[in-house]
């Protein structure tokens, strides 16, 4: 398998080389030939205030010590990981349990090693814009090139290592959590069932929150003020792009595996996750590669890029020093906050969780989670208003800005716990929508069943855009009362709107946790069927002596089946947030780009450009939604297509005669197709998507702000739609399995057609549009300003030129991302 994947690597190492000259030929040398000194502007101008300069707590302490205590809260949430990741791998599992789970394991990392050599050939891509900006359009001001552009792309190369390396964490704890859920079921008791994958997801989270944070401190901190704001923002680029890769690639994996899969329950009439079948060793990879991998970096990410936006916005839209320390400080407050209400929720629910199903025979297994979500949300927003009235009681001239900043941050926090309730409505197994495909599909088969599927995403749109609407417009409300006079701020709102998309992580590690949860449950159920655990000689003698336990198996199967389906809500509700940070966040990154077109919006005409009058910016709107759809059909075709050669390979090497397990080498091939496609899909993406946004931003920079703001709407509900339905699609096969027990009937055959339709939809297109829009917005930073001083030195034509080469190189791998992808008979 290494061999084959070592080849597929060395394809794309020569294309991305070949295309990588590409752009070096089309930016370097134009930056080389029209350098210019430097000049103050855009994002090589963004300089942190000194700290120090203000005090807190009636001048008990300065902002700069104060953050520093910061890092103790962050070092004690590495601890909190840390301790249960240990506790995790030291729980009791029995040995063909831990076999299975470490075979998976090492599955999963030789396709993060291979993932992690891809990613960093598409950072050449990056580190050449970023130099051509840095090293020569626009230098950092009064500094050495030689030194601030290393330092610059250095911080790229973190953001790249944080987002990898949390999700690296991500899938060792799940591959421990997965066996020990698995053993914990023996007993027939659902509360350890529970336990586990929440154990793992709070570990995920806090690691990952953790350590996003303490980057950004240590930036904030240590870094000079006059390097810092370049050192974010490429900070900021480098986990994007990590985040990108790490989920449209895992997206592209997992749904190839799992559709392979899959579809073998119907060809053959085998059961869920069958030893046979060598699709599954796959599928229980891609389970940790797009469920765990992709949310891990994607989380990673979004908590970064949405401080960097905040960031951003304060150092270009307030021009007072003290209140942009006072901000500043305030905000990383709250992200410090993040980690002390969600630790403190999850040892209160679970002492609730515990006293009332410790000891249960049945329990509903999203009934706890729902409650931490919940418990979270109130606890955050009651320390944000207690914490806001200490830090910051006198911004603003009559002293109210606290609870009014503080309100705005809840709507978003509220919003944390809103939209999972809302997305239930349409996902969980206790749904009347989910229920209704159900109905459908048992007189209408899989065609009204994936129509019922379509219904409850499209009307989950409604609601949530509904939803997101309204909070926004409160934040909007508070932000009018004062909040422009009391900050010197230039548009409060877009700040609010920030600030709401900010107050959407409030409950970071939470979030985190309740979306990780699902992988395992899923991956449980996987290594109970391939540890042959009921065939093993004398098992229930050997588990009893061994670890005192007595054994029931087939309560154990069906509490891992009930438990998956809590694990595929709560996988779901985690993804319009991550969505909605996405959509509400770009609005700050929107904001910088309109402050550097207009000259902080002195400049009348240039402001006047942001109109449905000015052509070019509506033109930009129409441009955006053709980029999202474009997208969606993409990433979709690259599932097709790997799925096609998975099924492909197992139809003709499933042995189902005298075997109990399918061969590794066979399980590997599998695992080679689906890393070969999701790398060929995600290299055709990401080309696309980089070269576009080039094109874009240089054929005019008003066309490119409309272009921003379409893909984030077109995004929005576009994922929205595809994620909820793809999990109504994914939980009504799971009410037929575990509610109706009728797994080989003609109804279960529908549903899982239902699910495969669902896979792509959930899990590849909709999950990904997060990514691909920050990414977009903040690449598009340094391009539109490369874009305008070209335009400025050298007139508009070169411009149009680039625009012109940067468009047909981004629209050849358009073309390919089709037609060099779609399925072709076998030769």
């Amino acid at each position: 398998m290494r061999t084959c994947l070592a080849t597929a690597a060395l394809v794309s190492r020569r294309m991305v080389t070949k295309f990588s000259a590409v752009v070096a030929l089309l930016t370097v040398s134009a930056a080389a030939a029209f350098a210019q000194p430097a000049g103050e502007g855009g994002e090589a101008s963004l300089k942190l205030p000194d700290l120090s300069q203000v005090s807190f707590f009636n001048g008990a302490i300065d902002g700069h010590k104060l953050l520093l205590i910061g890092i103790l809260f962050c070092l004690f949430g590495l601890g909190f990981g840390m301790a249960i990741y240990m506790r995790l791998k030291n729980l009791p599992v029995h040995r063909s349990m831990r076999e299975i789970s470490e075979l998976i394991y090492e599955t999963c990392k030789t396709y993060l090693v291979t993932q992690g050599k891809f990613i960093l050939l598409l950072w050449v891509f990056i580190a050449v814009i970023i130099a051509a900006y840095f090293g020569w359009l626009s230098p950092v001001p009064g500094k050495s090139v030689a030194l601030t552009l290393p330092i610059i792309l250095g911080f790229s190369l973190i953001g790249i290592a944080g987002s990898y390396g949390v999700a690296w964490f991500g899938i060792r704890v799940n591959t421990f959590a997965n066996s020990r859920t698995a053993f914990a079921s023996l007993p027939g008791k659902p509360y350890p069932v529970y336990q586990i994958p929440l154990e793992a997801g709070m570990s995920i989270g806090m690691m990952l929150i953790s350590v996003e944070l303490l980057i950004m401190l240590i930036i904030l901190l240590f870094v000079p003020g006059d390097y810092a704001g370049p050192c974010f923002i490429g900070f900021a680029i480098g986990e994007s792009l990590g985040a990108a890769a790490l989920r449209i690639a895992g997206g592209i994996f997992t749904k190839i595996a799992d559709i392979g899969s899959d579809l073998m329950k119907i060809v053959f009439k085998i059961k869920e996750d069958d030893a046979r079948n060598p699709g599954v060793i796959a599928d229980c990879t891609g389970d940790n590669a797009g469920d765990s991998v992709g949310p891990s970096a994607d989380g990673f990410e979004t908590y970064g890029v949405t401080g960097v936006a905040l960031i951003t916005f304060i150092l270009l839209g307030v021009k007072d020093p003290n209140v942009q320390v006072q901000l500043l400080v305030w905000i990383f407050v709250m992200r410090v906050m993040m980690l002390v209400s969600s630790s403190l929720s999850y040892f209160l629910n679970g002492a609730i969780a515990k006293a009332k199903y410790g000891s249960a025979n049945e329990m509903n297994f999203e009934a706890p989670l729902t409650s931490l979500v919940w418990l979270t949300s109130i606890v955050s927003i009651g320390l944000t208003y207690l914490i806001s009235y200490f830090i910051i009681p006198n911004l603003g001239m009559d002293g109210s800005q606290w609870w009014k900043l503080s309100t705005i941050i809840s709507c978003g926090t509220l919003a944390g716990a809103l939209i999972p309730e809302l997305v239930k409505a349409f996902t969980s197994v206790e749904s009347r929508h989910v229920k209704e495909v159900v109905i459908s599909a048992q007189e209408g088969g899989a065609s009204l069943g994936i129509l019922s599927g379509f219904v409850a995403g499209n009307f989950s749109g409604y609601y949530l855009g509904l939803a997101m609407m309204m909070l926004m417009a409160v934040a909007y409300y508070m932000s009018t009362m004062g909040l422009a006079l009391a900050a010197g701020m230039l548009a409060p709102a877009v700040f609010a709107f920030g600030l709401v998309a900010f107050g959407f992580l409030g409950m970071g590690p939470v979030t985190i946790a309740v979306d990780s949860y699902g992988p395992v449950t899923d991956n449980a159920q996987s290594v109970y069927e391939l540890s042959l655990i009921e065939g093993v000689p004398n098992v229930q003698g050997e588990i009893k002596k061994d670890f005192n336990m007595d054994v029931n198996f087939e309560r154990a199967k069906h509490l891992l089946e009930a438990n998956d389906g809590a694990g595929n809500t709560f996988k779901a509700t985690a993804k319009p947030v991550l969505i909605g940070t996405a959509v509400v966040g770009a609005t700050t990154m929107i904001f910088s780009i309109i402050m550097a077109l207009t000259n902080g919006l002195t400049d009348a005409e240039g402001v006047a450009k942001l109109s449905l009058l000015y052509a070019p910016f509506f033109l930009g709107l129409i441009t955006g939604g053709a980029m999202i759809y474009w997208f969606t059909g993409a990433s979709t075709q690259a599932v097709t297509t790997g799925a096609y050669r998975a099924v492909e390979f197992i139809k003709a090497n499933i042995k189902l005669e005298g075997v109990e397990k399918a061969s590794i080498a066979d399980s590997k091939k599998v695992v080679e197709i689906c890393t070969k496609y999701a790398q060929k899909g995600m290299l055709n993406i990401f080309i696309a998507v980089f070269f576009g946004t080039l094109a874009f931003a240089f054929v005019d920079p008003f066309f490119f702000v409309g272009y921003l703001i379409s893909i984030a709407i077109f995004g929005l509900y576009q994922a929205i739609f595809m994620a909820n339905a793809g999990a109504a699609w994914d939980n009504a096969k799971k009410i037929v399995e575990v509610e109706m027990k009728q797994k080989g009937t003609p109804l279960h055959d529908a549903t899982v057609i239902g699910d495969t339709v669902g896979d792509p939809f959930k899990d590849t297109s909709s999950v990904a549009m997060n990514p691909v829009i920050k990414f977009t917005t903040l690449f598009g930073l340094l391009a539109v300003e490369l874009a305008v001083r070209l335009a400025t030195d050298q007139g508009t034509t070169l411009t149009r030129v680039l625009a012109a080469a940067f468009f047909v190189v981004s629209f050849f791998f358009v073309y390919r991302s089709f037609y060099g992808m779609r399925i072709k008979s076998a030769s």
